[in-house]
């Protein structure tokens, strides 16, 4: 019989890569619609279903991610706390969308930010906490830190040249790296 902890790891390892599909199919539908360095993620919520699609892999994500939250052990409630913290902000940013570029800020659009704000740094700040007790994680932390710093001061235009959708790209990369990384981490524990 698989003992509960395994199969919990099976299904956030399950998770994090079906909330893949739903992201990767919109990247490929969309081409030409969005520009992927300039449009962030959530605009994908303005092309035909992109709705619908965003939100399977953002709910997907966030019920992974809590999942995995739950299954941590050792690691302090601090890492647990911010990983249950990076989930919600991920559902509360799917139930409140965002604001098509160059349009007025709506309150849903407000909520979208600062909870995107929130989760962008709740999820890094997890992998440096359990990374004080597991080196190996170290690198993968630090990546997700600066690539949340990146994306935060992408939000000025310099120049008019504008990154948001890159440097989106490069810490949705870096966290999806760190939650896998964190997974097997608790697989190698456990094992």
């Amino acid at each position: 019989m698989i003992e509960a902890g395994a199969k919990r790891r099976g299904w956030v390892v399950g998770g994090l890569v079906f909330s893949l599909v739903p992201v990767f199919y919109l990247h490929v539908m969309s081409a030409g619609q969005l520009n992927p360095i300039s449009d962030v993620i959530s605009d994908y919520v303005f092309v035909d279903n992109g709705t619908g699609w965003l939100a399977a892999t953002s709910l997907s994500l966030a019920a992974v991610s809590a999942l995995l939250a739950v299954n941590l052990r050792g690691v302090g409630r601090s890492a647990q706390w911010l990983i249950g913290i990076w989930s919600a902000g991920l559902t509360v940013a799917t139930i409140f969308p965002t604001d098509p570029t160059g349009e007025p800020t709506s309150m849903s659009g407000y909520v979208h930010r600062y909870a995107g704000a929130v989760m962008f740094v709740a999820l890094p700040a997890a992998g440096v906490l359990i990374a004080r007790q597991f080196p190996a994680l170290l690198g993968i932390a630090t990546t997700a830190t600066v690539s949340s710093a990146a994306f935060l001061v992408s939000h000025v235009s310099f120049g008019g040249f504008e990154a948001r959708g890159l440097t989106e790209r490069v810490l949705f990369a870096s966290l999806y790296v760190l939650l896998f990384a964190i997974a097997a981490l608790q697989v190698r524990r456990t094992s």
